[in-house]
């Protein structure tokens, strides 16, 4: 799988996407080239929506799925008209000197389809649902478009009714995901007249599964102070790994069967923030660089993790203040008056357990390993960065603080809160 993982880190490097883009000059245009001109701005700005939330969220996980989110804001732009609709598409890193409209959400049919259709090994299910209220009506190029792009689900919804519309709204979800998104809204939320939902659902196949039989209970240290309980899973398998010599942690890369790889990255203690600080493409491709096959004592928690996020505050943390406002020029999306988006929501879910494509070695157990390896124990804070390698996507940025720590909703003020202390400064 080390050929698997060099081309999964093409596009980390501008020399590898212009690699990669030479050899794909010649294939068809309806295949790989297509998805993955849009690999380093969605990566890029994966980076900077990952940075915002964990400087807005000390001590708090943070999971969120880049990919889907760029595509549900790309989708917005196709209803947004004038200066909403260029200001949406600049800020999710597109020159539209460099790439055309058409050429960007082409490039999401693409990439969707690829995430959902062709890889059967990973278990993706993602998508968007607009609730509308049965007053509105939306305009038919929007209908159409969003519906060909992206296929967009369009509900009508009593918001009058709000104790029903909620129900509705996540029974929705519960069947597009197969009852692995749950839960969405309850009844103390807020009605609105629109509501956009962006979910995502991951579960993959590990290459080398983790034995059942050797996950077991133990300490995570949350803190100096704070310490849980969690299933530990276990390994011991030669494994991509590196003691980083510049940032202060160690990391391990595993694969999924089929697309999908992980980097597990344990900071050395209280520094999770510094090398969350560093991420980008160029630490990413360093780290690819320097990865060598080690035998390994792995222990990573089993987790299901789950997070949703109102992405309102985050569009007027990125300059588009007005999209929540009456004045916001999207009268692309409806007839009538121009709409108030009032709720537009992220909900992402990941297992993670121990299940393979083929059965684990027993406990104890060490296969084709050297003596004395290596021992790597996430059992603190830690950091997971889940990439598909065929379409150069970044399917979930993750910072783990509390495996144990349940999911809050809505998280909205406080991207308000973050931008004015940008603004006028952080003494109040």
């Amino acid at each position: 799988m080390l050929l698997a993982l060099c081309a999964c880190l093409l596009w980390l490097s501008p020399s590898g996407l212009r690699a990669a883009q030479a050899e794909d000059a010649d294939a068809d245009m309806s295949g790989r080239s297509q998805h993955r001109v849009l690999a380093p701005n969605n990566v890029d700005f994966a980076f900077g929506l990952y940075k915002h939330l964990v400087a807005l969220t000390p001590g708090k996980n943070v999971f969120i799925s880049p990919v889907s989110i760029s595509m549900a804001l790309s989708m917005l732009s196709l209803g947004a008209q004038g200066q909403a609709r260029a200001q949406l598409l600049q800020d999710l890193g597109f020159n539209r000197t460099d790439i055309s409209e058409a050429e960007i959400h082409q490039g999401f049919q693409h990439l969707y389809r690829l995430l959902t259709e062709s890889d059967t090994t990973l278990e993706v299910t993602m998508g968007n649902a607009l609730f509308l209220s049965q007053s509105l009506e939306l305009r038919q190029p929007f209908s159409e478009d969003t519906k060909r792009y992206y296929e967009l689900d369009t509900v009508v919804t009593d918001f009058q009714d709000w104790a029903r519309a909620h129900k509705q709204i996540n029974e929705h979800i519960k069947n597009k995901t197969h009852g692995k998104v749950v839960d969405l809204f309850s009844e103390l939320d807020s009605p609105a007249m629109l509501i956009l939902v962006n979910y995502i659902f991951f579960k993959g196949t590990w290459k080398h599964p983790f034995d059942p039989a050797s996950t077991k209970e133990e300490d995570f240290y949350v803190n100096e102070t704070t310490l849980v309980k969690v299933p530990m899973m276990f390994q011991s398998n030669n494994i991509n790994y590196l003691k980083d010599p510049v940032l202060p942690c160690r990391l391990v890369q595993l694969d999924y069967v089929g697309n999908g790889t992980v980097f597990f990255i344990l900071p050395d203690k209280g520094q999770i923030d510094v090398v969350i600080e560093a991420l980008s493409r160029d630490t990413i491709q360093r780290w690819s660089d320097s990865l060598t096959s080690s035998p390994v004592d792995l222990y990573i928690p089993k987790v299901s993790l789950s997070e949703a996020y109102d992405l309102g505050g985050l569009l007027e943390d990125m300059g588009i203040a007005d999209l929540l406002t009456n004045q916001a020029n999207f009268s692309g999306v409806t007839q009538g008056a121009q709409l108030k988006m009032s709720k537009v929501i992220h909900k992402a879910t990941l297992q993670l357990d121990e299940a393979g494509a083929e059965e684990a070695a027993p406990t104890g157990a060490t296969q084709n390993v050297a003596p004395g390896p290596l021992s790597i124990h996430f059992n603190q804070p830690f950091i997971m960065l889940v990439f598909d390698h065929f379409t150069w996507s970044s399917l979930f940025l993750v910072k783990v603080v509390d495996p144990t720590q349940a999911s809050t909703f809505p998280r909205a003020t406080a991207w308000a809160d973050f931008r004015h202390q940008e603004l006028h400064g952080k003494d109040m």
